[in-house]
Parts: structure tokens; sequence; C-alpha cells
């Protein structure tokens, strides 16, 4: 039961939070109708928060557990020619290592056992892990001195996702969706789409959360199959009207709730329903291939008929990028090759090689790459030494931060060049490092985003996706 007592320290409770929440919305819409620009959530508009962007949406090709760069992007003859050595300790330094491999009394440096051979007018190398990558190289920017401090994969992961290793800030998406709004009112602006039935490190649902933001911008997962959006179809016997109807009741219900409490979460939840009764049209709508003729599944490959694949995913990220989604995130699992990696890194590569070729290439037929940011990576590399037994023809690779390659394509990105290097072993970074933050703040910035003005004051002081420092990379801007 609720004494007179209880109920005026929740409201005022309520009263100062929706307060402060009230104020720093007002802040920020002051900010943005004095550059003639809009942020709400729901409106539409397509300019920048701080300056005209050159991207109007992110589709994020996530691969989880950490690519092994020397197998797939990063060409290192020399690690080749040294295959069996020992790791110079001269190279390592102090370097820290897993729990995994720091006791092993050896570490050999393992070559790959993958040809490698340039491609396009950039002469980007490639593996050959990696044939239909070789047509969108003179559309794409790898960066090959991407570095991190996090070591294991759920701070790694995280730190990308939401510019900070512990868990609770908001992602990458919801602060998109804060910050530009939407620009389809039938569908969320942020939606997050995994690949069904792979093994690997687990995601969760916080790296798609909103965390201290307004839950209204948290990201929405589609699931492969008939109903894409858990419990979002109307049971049988319940028509759109009765729906209809019901809605209105619970809006009449937490409105009242809310003139009693002014928490504005109630206000998200009742814009969370409405969003949910106008996907019952969009989502089916969206996601039915049906439409879809033989050519797109020529491109894209057979697997595009599976719903849930990765290869169908990226088909979905497309046409969810012709219908304006903000932040379109895929993940895809299974990159952790601590053993066994020629044999499993062939799987991951054609289960992913043709779908991430095929959707830069379908971008661009499409007139839609110039303003679509796409982004290819892990949440850090591998060792150019052997975790466990090298033998002649096996090998696996540990955890390795210090240096990996992800790359970018469209959106306002260069295309065609290769920005930062690393040493002949593939170790350490020797040339034009980037950071986590470096790299989250150059996405904002193709976005239209000042990465130190985006903020959202919380328990005391001002956040921001990336935190303390980054700096934009200028040198791969187009």
């Amino acid at each position: 039961m609720r004494t007179e007592s209880t109920l005026f320290n929740r409201n005022r409770r309520a009263f100062f939070g929706a307060g402060a929440r009230g104020l720093g919305s007002a802040a920020l819409g002051s900010l943005l109708a004095s550059d003639g620009l809009g942020a709400e959530s729901g409106n539409t508009h397509s300019q920048g928060l701080h300056f005209a962007p050159q991207a109007k949406r992110v589709i994020y090709l996530f691969q989880s557990g950490g690519p092994a760069q020397q197998d797939l992007f990063d060409y290192k003859p020399v690690l080749n020619q040294m295959n069996g050595q020992e790791l110079p300790a001269s190279v390592r330094g102090q370097q820290r290592l897993t729990g995994m491999s720091v006791n092993q009394s050896s570490l050999p440096l393992a070559g790959s056992q993958f040809k490698f051979s340039q491609h396009g007018q950039s002469g980007a190398w490639l593996s050959e892990l990696l044939p239909y990558h070789r047509d969108i190289v003179d559309e794409v920017c790898f960066i090959k001195s991407m570095t991190t401090e996090a070591i294991n994969h759920d701070p790694a992961i995280t730190f990308f996702q939401t510019g900070s290793q512990i868990a609770g800030r908001p992602s990458l998406g919801a602060w998109l969706s804060y910050g530009l709004g939407s620009e389809n009112s039938d569908l969320p602006a942020f939606i997050v789409l995994a690949s069904a039935g792979q093994g690997g490190q687990p995601l969760y649902a916080r790296l798609w959360g909103s965390g201290f933001l307004d839950s209204r911008y948290q990201g929405v997962r589609f699931r492969g199959g008939q109903d894409a959006v858990l419990y979002l179809s109307n049971p049988d016997g319940v028509s759109p009207q009765r729906r209809r109807a019901q809605l209105d009741a619970i809006r009449e219900l937490n409105q009242h709730q809310f003139s009693q409490e002014q928490d504005p979460e109630i206000q998200s939840r009742i814009a969370q329903y409405e969003m949910a009764y106008r996907m019952q049209s969009s989502v089916p709508e969206a996601t039915d291939f049906a439409d879809e003729p033989q050519s797109t599944f020529d491109l894209y490959g057979e697997d595009a008929r599976k719903p849930g694949t990765f290869a169908a995913n990226c088909l979905l990220a497309r046409r969810l990028a012709e219908r304006n989604v903000r932040f379109i995130q895929l993940y895809h699992q299974g990159w952790d090759q601590h053993s066994n990696l020629p044999k499993a890194i062939r799987g991951q590569a054609k289960e992913t090689d043709q779908a991430s070729a095929a959707l830069v290439k379908d971008l661009k037929q499409r007139g839609l790459l110039q303003d679509t940011l796409v982004i290819w990576g892990g949440e850090f590399g591998r060792t150019s030494y052997s975790q466990g037994t090298l033998t002649a023809d096996n090998y696996g690779r540990d955890h390795h931060p210090r240096c990996f390659t992800t790359w970018m394509a469209g959106g306002g990105v260069k295309p065609g060049i290769s920005y930062g290097a690393t040493d002949e072993f593939g170790y350490n970074v020797t040339e034009h490092s980037v950071h986590v933050h470096d790299f989250n703040a150059t996405l904002l910035h193709l976005l239209g985003i000042d990465h130190q003005r985006l903020t959202f004051k919380y328990q005391g002081r001002r956040f921001r996706l990336t935190d303390v420092h980054g700096h934009v990379v200028q040198d791969i801007l187009a």
C-alpha cells in the first residue's frame, strides 16, 4: 500500500527526472531548431545534427568473434616466410596475452595458408577466401590499422557497440536514433538482424539497447521466418479493428497514468504500442522477398532464400535501406578460431563473402550507396603466432587487440584505398592508428554529427558515444 509520503517522494522524483529529461530534450530541440534541423523521433528529415551529412543511414555487418586479418586482408609475406619461428620478443614488447596462450612455452609464427593477390585499379590485396570481394575493392576503404584496448570478446564487442567496455551505455544505433530520429514512421529507426543457427560468442540484447537513453531508441530485433518480430501479429480471432480499439483503450489508461506520475517512459510506451500497430503492415511487406527477381538471388546467392542466413539478412538490409531505416545492424557469429582455423575460416568466408559484396554492388546499382554507409568488421583481430600446436596444415590464432582490419564503403568514404599499415608480422600498427573512438567519431561525422556535441546528461555528467577522446579520420573522407 502506498503512503502519502511514498507518493510524494515518487512524484518528486518523477518531477525532477522529467524536468531534467525535458530540459535536455528542449535544449536539443533548440539547438536543432537554430540550425534549421529536426531530431524528434518520428519526424521526417534527412539532415545531420551539426552539418550537412554525407550518409543518411548505416548498414553494419558485424563479424562477431574477431576475423583473422592475416588470412583475409592484411598480406604478410615475411610472416609466411618465417612460419614456425618464434615471435620476436621485440615485436611483442610488453603486450599482454590472454589466459589461453600466456602459458605456452613457445609462440611460433603462423603464416597464412591462403594465397593472396591484388585486385582492381586500387591493387588491394585479398585472400583467396574472398573471391567476391574482388568485385568491390574499388568501392571499399580498408582500414588496416584498427586498434582497441579490450582483449576479450564481451568487453571488446561492447566497446565497439557502445563506446565503453562496461555494459550499460547506449548502443551506437540508439545514439543515432536519439540524435537523428527516423525517416520512416512505420518502421523502427534501428533494426537488428542476427544470423540464425550460428555458434560462437553470445550476443546480448544490451548490445542494441538504449542504456540511459529513453527506451524508444533501442534496437528492434527481426528474426528469420514468417514472424520477423515476436508477438507482432494478431492472434486468431482478433481483427485489426478490435486491436485498434484495444490500443485506444490502453493509450487512454497510459495517458491517465502519465498525468498522475509524469514519467516520460509512459509516453515512450504509448509510442511503442503505436509503432507496433503500424509494423503489423510494414514488417510483412519489407520482409517478403516474393517481389525480388531471380537476378537478386543470383547476386546474393541461394542462401538469400533461406530466412535468417547472413545472405538473407544482407538482402533484407538493402530492403530496409530502401525504406529509409536509419541504422541496420547485422551480426554474424563464429569467427573465434582459436584452433582449426584453416577449415573454420573457410566456412565463415563462404557464408559471408558473396552476400557482403552483393550488398555493396546492389546498393550502388540502385543509387543508394552514395548515402548509405556500409561497415564490415569485428571486435578485434587475431595473433600472428599460433595458439596451440602449429602443424603443416593447421593452426589457431588467439585474440589480438593491437591491430586488425575493418572496411567501409559508400556514405562519403573515399573508395578504393587502404588506410594505415601494420608491421611485417601483422602484430603492431606502424602507420595511422585508428582507435575505436576514432572510428565511431568518423562514422558520426559522415552522418553529420559532431561526436563531441551529441551528448546526454546522466548521473551528473554529459556522456557521449566517444566519451573522453576520439578524432575524425579526415584522410578517409571523400
